[in-house]
């Protein structure tokens, strides 16, 4: 047989198979890589028909619904990687593959001078590579790191100091801390990809300097860069690990003047093979070849109770109502190989959270945070009576009202750099001063079933792509990290708790 003709019959059976797999073969509802349900099909309506938004949907749902979506797109990640590699030396280069207000009064107890530069010794001469989003990828298989690139500038962030420095003169007898958590990109840059990414020292400097009335300022940073070379950030995750949460809420207990116990009074429990949020943003195989060890630890000796009420979330990630309160578990342990251990603290972000930790201090506190500050208050039941926990994304009751009737003694904004930076989640925690309880957007026309529309359908995402120049640092609309499970229902990852 000529080679002409054997190409021929080779192309058109490998067209005729992909026909087969994308036309016949269980269509995907959902895709690991990129942490999100996947399109369905549309209802059928005149007025869609009429218009050709229907046509238009079906086309979505077929190209976005193709089988074996993740195995076919981990496969294309592969190919561009082996590609890339052969244009230059990986020990030479850095290589790309995409595109690219307040008082000046010091806090009391807070002198911003004492936050040191942070001096890489770990990585300096690394080499890196730009993936998908301006993620910058550091290293390679089986321990690459994947690095969000910071672009906010040192003088940002009023709106943040304004509205910590109001909580702290409207809220009297509360003792008010701000804990601006740095990405790892701060600490793992290597020396040759700095340009990619701003400090982040100088802003979190100029917050803390600027900060009234009382508020303080924790210096997580400097508890941070004391440990670069132990697990405190995940290589394949946007978020810190647990241990870095640690050592943060560590220096917060100092701050506060409460009682902090080491980690010895834990127990160590771990997730194998975790692979992270950012092989879905960066989209680089490398990434998925790195899995790591998902570290975290349940205090000992307390007999703790947690209490939820979960928060009902539409579409748009506005709460449109609450659940009654109801027992549950603070931590959720995943399955070895599950994309959703983060979700190990509470089970995400959507539900108000109370913790009776059992310890007698005499101290209660309320943490808002993002998701960031989830593993905090894990560090902390030995230094509080109750902990409240607040996402700042969801709040929907009267701020003061419920510092009043929960007796707050200590308030703890813990959040990353991003949200710490941009103005409209400062917006959003200065309406909880003054919202009136039960806050709930006006719901929308559901097209679900009854059951369906209860639930929360949406998690609003806190992972920030590459800021740019008009908004430097606000979160991007992009998928949710990972799946964000509850005690009622997990949403994918179900199947990998075990409770």
């Amino acid at each position: 047989m000529k080679p002409s003709r054997l190409y021929i019959i080779l192309t058109v059976a490998i067209f005729l198979l992909l026909a087969v797999v994308f036309l016949f073969f269980p269509r995907s509802t959902y895709s690991e890589l990129e942490k999100r349900e996947l399109a369905k099909f549309p209802e059928f309506s005149t007025d869609k028909l009429k218009g050709a938004r229907y046509t238009s949907e079906v086309s979505q749902w077929f190209s976005d619904t193709e089988p074996y979506r993740d195995v076919f797109m981990a496969f294309s990640m592969s190919v561009r990687d082996k590609l890339r590699y052969s244009f230059g030396s990986d020990e030479e280069t850095i290589s790309f593959h995409a595109t690219d207000s307040g008082s000046d009064a010091p806090a009391p107890g807070t002198d911003p001078a004492d936050i040191a530069e942070y001096e890489n010794h770990v990585n300096a001469n690394e080499n890196a590579k730009i993936a998908s989003a301006g993620i910058m990828i550091v290293g390679k298989e089986p321990t690459a790191r994947a690095l969000n690139a910071f672009g906010g500038e040192a003088n940002g962030g009023g709106d943040f100091v304004k509205v910590v420095s109001q909580y702290s003169r409207e809220l009297p007898g509360v003792k008010v801390y701000a804990m601006v958590i740095p990405l790892s990109s701060e600490f793992y840059t290597p020396d040759k990809a700095k340009s990619r990414t701003k400090p982040q020292l100088p802003f979190i400097k100029n917050v803390y300097s600027r900060l009234t009335d009382g508020a303080k300022g924790v210096n997580a940073y400097t508890a941070l860069a004391d440990h670069v070379e132990e697990d405190i950030y995940l290589r394949t995750d946007h978020h810190w690990a647990p241990l870095g949460a640690y050592y943060a809420a560590q220096e917060f207990a100092r701050t506060a003047g409460v009682p902090f116990k080491d980690l010895k009074s834990y127990d160590r429990k771990v997730v194998h093979g975790y692979v992270g949020s950012m092989y879905g943003y960066s989209k680089d195989i490398a990434i998925k070849n790195s899995p790591e060890d998902f570290v975290y630890y349940v205090p000992k000796g307390l007999n703790s109770q947690t209490t939820y009420c979960d928060y009902i979330v539409n579409a748009d990630y506005q709460v449109t109502g609450e659940r009654a309160p109801a027992e549950g578990n603070f931590f959720y342990h995943y399955k070895d190989g599950s994309g959703g251990a983060y979700c190990t603290f509470m089970g995400g972000d959507q539900r108000l959270t109370h913790v009776k930790t059992g310890s007698s201090t005499g101290r209660r506190l309320l943490i808002i945070k993002d998701s960031y500050g989830n593993p905090v208050p894990s560090f902390l039941f030995y230094s509080f009576d109750d902990i409240y926990v607040v996402d700042f994304r969801y709040f929907s009751r009267n701020m003061k009202k419920f510092v009043a009737d929960n007796r707050v003694t200590d308030l703890l904004f813990a959040l990353n750099i991003f949200n710490a930076y941009a103005p409209s989640s400062a917006a959003k925690m200065k309406k909880f001063l003054t919202q009136n309880d039960g806050t709930y957007a006006a719901p929308t026309p559901a097209k679900k079933s009854e059951d369906s529309a209860e639930r929360p359908t949406a998690v609003e995402p806190d992972q920030p792509a590459t800021p740019s120049k008009d908004q430097p640092a606000t979160p991007s609309k992009e998928p949710s990290a990972s799946p964000e499970p509850t005690p009622n229902e997990t949403p994918k990852e179900a199947a990998d708790l075990e409770r």
